[in-house]
């Protein structure tokens, strides 16, 4: 129950504080994000409305100018037409009359309302002109008219002016009449009254406009704060030299500010719509908060252990939620029961598991009387799992199940547990038997025979003993040595029992540590190797060599083989070892003459890795090495656990091309069945054999036999150990082809072999033939 109240209690009490204002706080942004949208989607509406608006009316505005200036322009050309074609004023222009010229010039301003009528001739002089012109102006003036210049805007000075012009023939061309009326600010005012909308329109020269303007396209800018679109549209200009344009401005901001009120107003509700959101959820969250504020309370009293209830007045989502509390309340302290019973027993067995063996073993050693003593024992079953392999993990569960019930009845008062696997533990005393005669009958009673699903098994078990000699005993200390003691049982020999001695710990810990410098001797480059050579007795000459693995320890100096290759082999060291071997001794031998192998002895975890193939191709490519100048040595060993799949990796190496040999022929149980069942290139005729040659007849005969059974299955054979010039001799004369050992050499360096091989007769073979 404490387990359930501890978590919901601390959550429902931030729920129950929080979702008030949660509530409360999701409407209001709910409402004010639906408000900013609309507030967002008027303004865009409005200020895209009315930038569509303010483009059409300046696309119209630029017509209308036009049209209107193209009449005047009409007007004005008409008059002055008429005065170019009377009589009386082409007569006095022929003849030069200024003050003619200029009264009825003055005369037609005034009728026409006209803000200038002057009259210019074909040598630039200008009469009637109200004004003063500038230097060069006259002269401009006279020339674009000469050139067919008849209407525009004409700039004079610094006005201009909607200009219209005629000629006077008399009957060539003698001057122009020019009628104009000034184009100002009261003139562009009403000119722009003529839009739907207050236009600013200027004329402006087009060297002031950039590109973007003198292309026509209505252009953005941002004045002084202000947003403003504007349209240059190009107008007829009196002088070709000078262009002019119309161009249009528009306030996008000061239009947008005619629908303030209307964005006040929506933004207005929206603060309204807020306030009423947030008061109808403040007082909805309250409605909600308050069965939750009762299911906080019957946490915080089941959290102080005690048995609580919730009143369930509703049938909405709450009130299931209270139905669902109560439930929880009844059934998880049924629940936390069968967990805790879980969590300290085993699942398949209904042991004791390895938590619960340590408390115990706790209170045992706190409670340790005087003369009384208490052990230890830890046992695991012997080939078990033969059993799950060959008979199914069905009637391996009901064999472990079977031993711990007569593990329950041996004990007695005892403590059982299953540390897992088929490991088990056992805590006795020796009330009323030593702890020697306790071992010996349990080991009497787990290898009774039993039947199990119509199979007869009969188990058996190795069994490691602890003492408990006092309240300092520490439960991991005890369980470690009682493991220790049982490794020892089953190395010495199945089916008996072993007492921790303190060597034991020391012999772990030596081990542990020569594997951590294993693994440093890898990485460090401490692994060297040896070459011993094998001698072709025919040949007179070296034919092999064997490479031996070396281990120079830092501190140790040179450790044997024999320590540490069983060690690598139980910790898969082995694998990376042989591989750095199997590449060393490939690119050592190939420097070598070509009718020179290297032999390499092949441990049985490496043969069993799926993965020797490959690392032998791959040292083979990397030094170049042909495939039958490797020679890999295997010991009959392999053949015990699983022979098809012995031979199907032998053959998978021989398609590689490689050699193979028989190691320490004549040692094991089926050296023939082998021979027949794969032809070895090699049989390596064990040293023990080789002891005796002088000293038992029976020896020699072993020795011719295996011979000639080589030479009939066409194998070669090579006697190792070979020491003196007896045994030589005897080899000899037995037919064995190829000797190894100390009396031709011990195992040399890769510097010496290159000497070696340089001399083609040995001392020690140049004495023995």
């Amino acid at each position: 129950m404490t387990a359930l109240a501890t978590l919901p209690h601390s959550l429902i009490a931030r729920v129950a504080r929080s979702l008030s204002a949660k509530l409360t706080l999701f409407y209001a942004v709910l409402i004010a994000g639906v408000v900013l949208l609309v507030l967002v989607g008027a303004k865009t509406g409005i200020s895209g409305y009315t930038e569509r608006m303010i483009r059409g009316e300046m696309a119209s505005g630029a017509v209308v100018f036009d049209r209107v200036t193209t009449m005047r322009y009409a007007q004005l050309g008409d008059a002055s037409q008429v005065l170019a074609a009377d009589f009386g004023f082409r007569s006095a222009a022929a003849t030069g009359d200024a003050p003619t010229v200029a009264s009825a010039l003055d005369s037609l301003r005034g009728r026409l309302h006209l803000d200038q009528a002057f009259y210019v001739s074909t040598d630039g002089a200008v009469v009637g002109f109200r004004g003063t012109l500038r230097a060069g102006e006259a002269e401009a003036l006279r020339r674009v008219l000469d050139e067919g210049s008849t209407r525009g805007i004409l700039q004079l000075g610094e006005q201009r002016f909607n200009a219209a012009a005629a000629p006077i023939n008399a009957p060539v061309t003698i001057g122009w009449v020019v009628f104009a009326n000034a184009l100002d600010a009261g003139e562009l005012a009403r000119l722009a009254r003529m839009s739907a909308i207050d236009l600013s329109p200027q004329i402006v020269a087009a060297a002031g406009l950039t590109a973007d303007e003198r292309s026509g396209r209505i252009v953005e800018r941002f004045v002084d704060g202000q947003h403003l679109l504007i349209q240059a549209s190009p107008i007829d200009s009196f002088r070709r030299d000078q262009p002019q344009m119309l161009l249009l401005r528009y306030s996008v901001t000061r239009a947008m500010g005619h629908y303030a009120p209307l964005l006040w107003l929506l933004l207005a509700c929206g603060l309204l719509g807020i306030a009423v959101a947030v008061a109808g959820s403040w007082i909805l969250a309250r409605r909600i908060v308050r069965p939750i504020a009762a299911l906080d309370a019957a946490a915080r009293r089941v959290a102080q252990g005690e048995y609580a209830q919730v009143r369930v007045d509703t049938r909405d989502e709450l009130g299931t939620l209270a139905e669902s509390f109560n439930r929880m309340v009844n059934d998880v302290g049924e629940r936390e029961r069968q967990i805790t019973h879980m969590a300290l027993h085993d699942g398949l067995t209904g042991l004791a598991n390895r938590t619960l063996l340590r408390e115990y073993l706790s209170q045992t050693a706190a409670r340790s009387a005087a003369g009384r003593q208490r052990a230890l024992f830890c046992l695991d079953l012997d080939n078990f799992k033969v059993v799950n392999d060959t008979l199914g993990h069905p009637v391996g569960d009901a064999l472990l199940c079977r031993v711990a019930a007569r593990l329950l009845a041996f004990a007695g008062e005892g403590f059982v547990a299953r540390l897992g696997g088929d490991e088990f533990a056992l805590v006795i005393d020796d009330a009323g038997r030593s702890l020697d005669r306790a071992a010996t009958e349990l080991l009497r009673i787990i290898g009774e025979p039993c039947v199990i699903d119509g199979h007869r098994i009969v188990p058996g078990t190795s069994i490691g003993i602890a003492i408990i000699d006092g309240p300092d005993c520490d439960p991991v200390t005890l369980t470690k040595n009682a493991d220790l003691a049982l490794y020892r049982a089953k190395h010495d020999g199945r089916g008996g029992y072993r007492f921790f001695e303190p060597a034991m710990d020391a012999e772990a810990r030596k081990r542990r540590q020569m594997e951590l410098d294993l693994h440093d001797a890898i990485a460090g480059g401490q692994l060297s190797l040896m070459f011993q050579p094998l001698f072709n007795l025919s040949e007179a000459r070296v034919s092999a060599f064997e490479a031996l693995l070396r281990w120079n320890h830092p501190t140790r100096g040179l450790v044997s083989p024999a320590d540490f290759i069983p060690l690598a082999e139980d910790t898969g060291l082995i694998l990376p070892i042989g591989e750095w071997v199997i590449r060393e001794a490939c690119r050592a031998a190939r420097h070598w003459p070509d009718h020179v192998r290297i032999a390499v002895n092949v441990s049985p975890v490496q043969f069993r890795s799926p993965g020797l193939s490959a690392v032998i191709l791959q040292a083979l490519a990397e030094s170049g090495l042909a495939p039958h100048r490797l020679e890999l040595e295997i010991t009959e060993s392999l053949f015990i656990d699983n022979p098809a799949a012995t031979l199907s990796s032998l053959h998978g190496l021989r398609d590689l091309g490689v050699r193979v040999a028989l190691d320490d022929f004549g040692t094991g149980y089926s050296s023939l069945s082998y021979l027949r069942a794969f032809p070895f290139d090699k049989i390596k005729i064990d040293r023990s054999f080789i002891m005796d040659l002088l000293s038992s007849d029976g020896a020699t005969a072993i020795i011719r036999s295996i011979t000639t059974l080589a030479e009939a299955l066409g194998m070669e054979t090579t006697a190792e150990g070979v020491e003196n010039a007896g045994q030589l001799d005897i080899l000899r004369e037995q037919g064995c082809s190829h000797i190894q050992g100390f009396y031709f050499s011990k195992p040399i360096s890769e510097a010496h072999v290159a000497a070696m091989l340089h001399d083609d007769a040995p001392p020690a073979m140049r004495l023995a033939s």
